[in-house]
């Protein structure tokens, strides 16, 4: 099968195999199909807990039926299948995607209209075995009505027994990891480890995993060496430049102690030591930055994330962020001495989970 190149076939695609997978849909579930598509569940989300008391009756009463677990829709969202849960993934984690996922978006009455014409021609051809006339007077009449949300048919909740919950693409991603941080928490204290090159969205996947979970974040940047650290001797160390020395009294130690962390940051712009910062102890600890799963760090984490960045839009995102004579920097300097820590001390065969970065 060709992969559609514009966004016209990949509607039609995505809807000729939603027909296949649903092939006793109606044509109020092609409604239902494409309104997620444009605009995910807004209008759905009332709070947080409302959202986990239905997610847990839900699951409760109907399990999962799907044949996958996460249903692609067309646009910036997907549908999550209840069976997702059976991994180990906990209620409250997709009760608090569904409710991060909720927001008003601009351009969708366009995108929906767009779809409605395009499942109207799929009716036409013959790959959408729907009743055309019929088609067009519902989307007329929920058109004329501003288009509300709306349940699926009879047919379909008899035949499928929906149970799934829609979130945005960019939590979906990484549901792998997050089911793992579930598992692992529910074990006790967890210290997640995020590495990867620059520019690989170490900062980004550790800000989004702060949104979704109460946890404390520490970052390596804050541990480069001081000036008068910088012997030849340790810089010649594969991954010498990290001060992993004061990571290990000042983070480290106070976790594993169970004890809020009171640590200092290196600041770029004065070379120095800013002043102590606490930190309360907190079930789930993040540390992202290069260097973090350096051979003397790796024994302390719980879980560990490595990003990989294709080099061209690693030097893409750099160019981007910094002046010219940074950049330069990043190319000539940092970048050859990550590649070398990362050739040399194995770390992406030691990390238990992946993700490309694209």
């Amino acid at each position: 099968m060709n992969t559609p190149t514009t966004n016209a076939e990949r509607t039609h695609a995505l809807l000729s195999k939603h027909y296949n997978t649903y092939p006793g849909l109606q044509t109020e579930d092609i409604f239902k199909y494409l309104y997620h598509s444009a605009f995910g569940c807004d209008h759905l989300v009332t709070n947080e807990a409302a959202a986990l008391h239905y997610i847990q009756a839900e699951y409760a009463a109907q399990g999962n039926r799907a044949p996958d677990l996460i249903e692609p829709l067309d646009g910036a969202y997907v549908r999550v299948h209840l069976g997702v849960l059976q991994g180990g993934l906990r209620p409250q984690t997709l009760a608090r995607l569904f409710c991060l996922s909720a927001q008003k978006e601009s351009g969708g009455t366009e995108q929906l209209e767009k779809g409605l014409e395009i499942a109207q021609q799929m009716i036409g051809e013959g790959t959408l075995p729907l009743d055309g006339k019929a088609f067009a007077a519902q989307a007329n009449a929920w058109r004329t009505a501003g288009f509300p949300a709306l349940h699926h048919s009879a047919a379909f909740r008899e035949a499928y027994r929906p149970a799934y919950r829609v979130i945005a693409k960019q939590y979906a991603a990484i549901l792998p990891l997050l089911t793992e941080i579930d598992k692992r928490m529910a074990n006790g204290n967890t210290v997640l480890a995020i590495e990867g090159g620059s520019a690989s969205g170490k900062t980004t996947l550790a800000g989004t995993l702060q949104k979704i979970y109460d946890c404390s974040l520490f970052h390596t940047d804050d541990f480069f060496l001081r000036p008068k650290q910088r012997t030849q001797a340790r810089l010649a160390e594969v991954g010498g430049n990290l001060d992993r020395e004061r990571f290990q009294e000042e983070i480290v130690q106070p976790l594993l102690a169970g004890n809020p962390v009171c640590y200092r940051r290196f600041d770029c712009a004065t070379q120095t030591l800013g002043e102590p910062i606490t930190v309360p102890h907190a079930a789930l600890t993040i540390v992202e930055g290069a260097y973090s799963l350096h051979p003397a760090l790796g024994q302390y984490y719980h879980l560990s994330v490595l990003l990989d960045v294709d080099p061209a839009l690693q030097q893409e995102r750099i160019r981007m962020r910094n002046a010219p004579w940074l950049a330069k920097r990043f190319f000539e300097e940092w970048i050859p001495m990550e590649n070398e820590y990362f050739a040399k001390t194995g770390v992406g065969a030691r990390v238990d989970l992946r993700f490309e970065v694209r």
